[in-house]
Parts: C-alpha cells; sequence; structure tokens
C-alpha cells in the first residue's frame, strides 16, 4: 500500500483594491533573495527559456478551463494557470518513468520536442521573471513542500525545487494531524498576506506530505476608475434572472477589438507595470461558440488587432473565487498514476512507495476601483465632446489576466454572476 502525499496546490489570489502603492510594498519586493536582484528582469536568455514553455501553459490553461466548465456549466470559473503548472512541474521533477511523462504530457508538453531539462529551466526563468523585484505588480509566487519528519528528502532534490521553483521544504509533524493541518494553514495565510486563512479543512492519517502552491497577486489599474462614478446597475445573469451590482465606468482611451467571427468585444484594460487585463463580451447566446474557439491562436489574433480607441466602459466592482480538487481533473487529462499505487515518486525520497492523495487549488478574484477621487482626477484622459461608443460588461464575459512581457495567462475566469460568493 503506497503512503500518501496530499498535493493540495492552492492559492491564488487576485487582489486589486489600494489606491497606490505603499513603500513597504516595494521594499518587501526589493528585499527578496539575492539571486532574483543578480537577475536583471528583460535579460534575452531569460524571456528565450520561457518561451520553450509558454505555448504550453497557454494550451494547459484553456484544458483546464474546459474541464472547469464541463463541470459546472453555468458557475463562474476563476484559476490560475501558471500556478498550477508550476506546482506540477515540481511534482514532476520528483517523478519517475510513466509518471513523470503522464504529468508532463497532461501539462501539455510534447516530450519528444521538448526536454525535461528545458522545461525545469522554462519554469525557473518564467518564475524569476514574473516575480522580478521593482516591478509595479505585487507578486509572490512559491511552492512549500511539507513533509512528515520521518522522511528525509534527497539532497539533490532539496537543492532543484530551491534553484528551479524558489520551493522550499518544511519538516512537520502528521503523526499530530492538527498540528499539522495549523501549521499548514498558518504558513500559507502568512504567504498570502492573509487573504487565505484555512486551505486544509482535514489531514488523511496516512499523510507524509503535502505540496501548497500558492500566488499572490495585487495590482493598480494604469486609470482608476472615479468612485464616484460607480452606481447600481443590473448584471443579467441569464434570460431569466439579473442581479444588482455596482457598476464601475470610466470614459477613456482603450485598446479594443470587434471579433466578428467569434462574436464578441474585446476590451484591454492595462493595470500599471507588465500586466493588463483582457474583458471579452460575448454577443448574447454566443458563450459556448467563444469558449470552444479559445485557443493560444485566438489569444495571439486579438492581442494583435487590438486598436486604441475612446469608449465607454462599464464593469461590475467583483469579488468572487474558484476552489477545485485537481486530482479530479488531472485523471480526466490522463494524469493517473501519482495517484495511485502505481505513483513513482521516488525523485522526492528516493523510495518509490510515496502517492498523492489529493490536490486542491483556490484562487480569488477582487476587482475594485482601486483610485481615491483625486488620483481618478489626475488620471483623466482629455476628450473631445462627442459620445463615445459603450462596452458594458453587464452579462457573462471571459475575464484573462496576462504578462505582458512573457504572454503568460496569470489568471483565467468566467463571471457568470458577479454576486456569488
Amino acid at each position: 500500500m503506497k503512503a500518501i502525499l496530499p498535493l493540495c496546490l492552492l492559492v491564488a489570489t487576485l487582489h486589486l483594491t489600494v489606491p497606490s502603492l505603499t513603500q513597504t510594498d516595494h521594499h518587501s519586493a526589493e528585499s527578496q533573495s539575492t539571486d532574483l536582484q543578480d537577475q536583471h528582469p528583460h535579460e534575452g536568455g531569460a524571456l528565450e527559456s520561457c518561451q520553450q514553455i509558454v505555448p504550453s501553459n497557454t494550451d494547459f490553461a484553456f484544458r483546464f478551463y474546459r474541464q472547469a466548465t464541463t463541470q459546472e456549466p453555468v458557475k463562474n470559473i476563476f484559476f490560475s494557470p501558471v500556478s498550477i503548472s508550476s506546482a506540477f512541474a515540481l511534482l514532476a521533477l520528483g517523478s519517475r518513468a510513466t509518471s513523470q511523462a503522464q504529468v508532463l504530457q497532461g501539462l501539455g508538453f510534447n516530450l519528444t520536442n521538448t526536454r525535461e531539462e528545458e522545461i525545469h529551466n522554462g519554469f525557473h526563468h518564467l518564475l524569476l521573471l514574473l516575480t522580478h523585484p521593482g516591478s509595479q505588480v505585487q507578486l509572490s509566487m512559491g511552492n512549500t513542500l511539507f513533509m512528515d519528519k520521518h522522511l528525509k528528502p534527497l539532497k539533490t532534490f532539496l537543492k532543484d525545487i530551491r534553484k528551479l521553483y524558489k520551493g522550499e521544504v518544511v519538516s512537520s509533524n502528521f503523526q499530530n494531524s492538527t498540528e499539522a493541518k495549523k501549521e499548514i494553514n498558518d504558513h500559507i495565510k502568512n504567504k498570502t498576506h492573509g487573504n487565505i486563512n484555512q486551505i486544509l479543512k482535514d489531514l488523511d492519517q496516512n499523510t507524509l506530505m503535502v505540496i501548497i502552491n500558492y500566488i499572490y497577486f495585487k495590482a493598480y489599474w494604469e486609470n482608476p476608475f472615479n468612485v464616484k462614478g460607480t452606481h447600481k446597475d443590473y448584471f443579467h445573469v441569464n434570460a431569466k434572472t439579473s442581479v444588482e451590482v455596482k457598476m464601475m465606468t470610466r470614459d477613456g482611451f482603450y485598446k479594443t477589438y470587434s471579433d466578428r467571427k467569434l462574436s464578441c468585444e474585446v476590451v484591454q484594460i492595462p493595470y500599471k507595470g507588465d500586466v493588463a487585463a483582457l474583458f471579452i463580451l460575448p454577443n448574447e447566446g454566443k458563450m459556448k461558440q467563444l469558449e470552444d474557439s479559445l485557443t493560444k491562436d485566438t489569444v495571439s489574433k486579438w492581442e494583435k488587432s487590438l486598436e486604441r480607441r475612446r469608449i465607454e466602459v462599464y464593469i461590475p466592482k467583483l469579488f468572487i473565487s474558484g476552489t477545485y480538487d485537481l486530482k479530479k481533473m488531472f485523471m480526466n487529462l490522463g494524469v493517473t498514476d501519482v495517484f495511485s499505487d502505481r505513483a513513482d515518486l521516488s525523485g522526492i525520497t528516493g523510495k518509490p512507495d510515496v502517492k498523492v492523495s489529493n490536490a486542491a487549488h483556490k484562487a480569488l478574484l477582487k476587482i475594485h476601483e482601486n483610485g481615491t477621487e483625486a488620483a481618478a482626477v489626475t488620471g483623466t484622459d482629455f476628450l473631445p465632446h462627442s459620445v463615445p461608443p459603450v462596452v458594458k460588461f453587464n452579462r457573462p464575459f471571459l475575464l484573462l489576466i496576462i504578462d505582458q512581457y512573457t504572454h503568460s495567462i496569470f489568471f483565467m475566469g468566467k463571471i457568470v454572476n458577479p454576486t456569488e460568493k
């Protein structure tokens, strides 16, 4: 019988609230480890290495999205594909044989075209670029392996997860499951600045190892919405149901594109820094057609076709979350061995008798004006006295939050009901 390894891939927190970046945010970003400081964020070699994995990560994001929407067709969806991918890639680092091949193929890699070493190097450089100090986006992202104190991880594994995945290993007393659970929950609470207080509700008696993956992201709109403009309005969940929301509005210049073939409007709203949100509004009754057409080529076409024009945009204030059983979803993607008695995770401890018992991911999204009235006034575009076209996100829409430098999808979601907690 295999010992059990719950893989809790958790915690994407997207937080967009504070009016301005404080000094402490800036300094805490700058005091990150020295290997990040040595790395110039826009180093050509690092970007080249990332490009080995970003297309597969993007494919994975859409495959995962389809799994999520199949399981809950009429619910909000929100997750961090880059976060899930990095945690399973770390698991692949400790896997061997078929277990490893299944994980990497599940993540969208073609192992005849891409060597395992290139995949891990790609993630290493991607994590460096995404979390570089001095960025105007506050992002902390990492992986922690909680291991029973009687298990000894291999030195090579420890060295590799530190170097490649900014991972850490914490020795835990899993014989006392209450104590271990508290330690893991406290660790995540600390890493996500108190945004997620509980990731583990209970621990199996046979648990020997838990992997926690977290991402905490905080960004500020390049042009904040004026708080005075926010008003009550209706969001049409479906033909029969409408809910009251707080609708933000702004009249300004945005990059937009009307995709006639897919019957949708695309609006890019930039954050300060290298990150932008793509809001995609399908015409009535066209959501399914849009979802079926989601590929990296579609998104690439949108990004290339965007043109700056003046619009009046309406977006609901949001606070939603998504929680996913990754074990179930990855098994549907063909990743089965690591969850069974056939698991070979001998790259972690040197022993083959460990398996993954469960895997979870939780992501939060908060969209807010994040500007004071004063800041909103200074951020106003100079506008002529004509009436611009209106784009109103008052029915289900898709959202992609993309790092513009590496073209990585930080977050992906479908907003079906902004009031659903």
